[in-house]
């Protein structure tokens, strides 16, 4: 944990170092008045932007550990995240009445009769069946 806080301080420092180095040639009179940036003072500028934007991720990431930390030994407790809302249930559809098993018997039985029929029918002279998308289907029927 202290070595957490002790890495977020300097992160901190590194954050102030990079903003004094892109103050630094205005505060120190090295760049003059309305002129065009020099070279240093580009140097200076662009460096400690990098510096202070790399201390920022710095003490970005050392608080989050820090947080994670507290959380892990429960000296802090978390917000809840907002749940969404429940989606509305949808309305019930009726039921169908369901037909009792004597009527789907009696539904049934002309199929059950004409695959009986089917398979007790001896096969067509030659031993040839037909098969599925071959042959006419008219000239099955009209033999029944």
């Amino acid at each position: 944990m202290i070595r957490k806080f002790v890495g977020a301080v300097a992160a901190a420092l590194a954050v102030l170092a990079g903003l004094w180095l892109m103050i630094a040639p205005f505060a120190l009179g090295t760049q003059p008045e309305d002129a065009d940036w020099t070279n240093a003072t580009q140097t200076e500028f662009f460096t400690g932007l990098g510096v202070a934007v790399v201390g920022l991720v710095g003490v970005i990431a050392f608080v989050l550990a820090i947080h994670e930390t507290l959380v892990v030994r429960g000296l802090v407790v978390p917000k809840p995240k907002a749940e969404p809302e429940p989606e509305p249930e949808p309305e019930p559809v009726p039921v169908q009445p369901q037909a009792s098993s004597a009527e789907l018997a009696t539904l049934l039985a002309p199929l059950v009769e004409a695959l009986r029929e089917d398979l007790n029918t001896p096969s067509r002279p030659g031993g040839e069946h037909r098969q599925n998308g071959r042959g006419s289907l008219v000239g099955v029927e009209e033999t029944r």
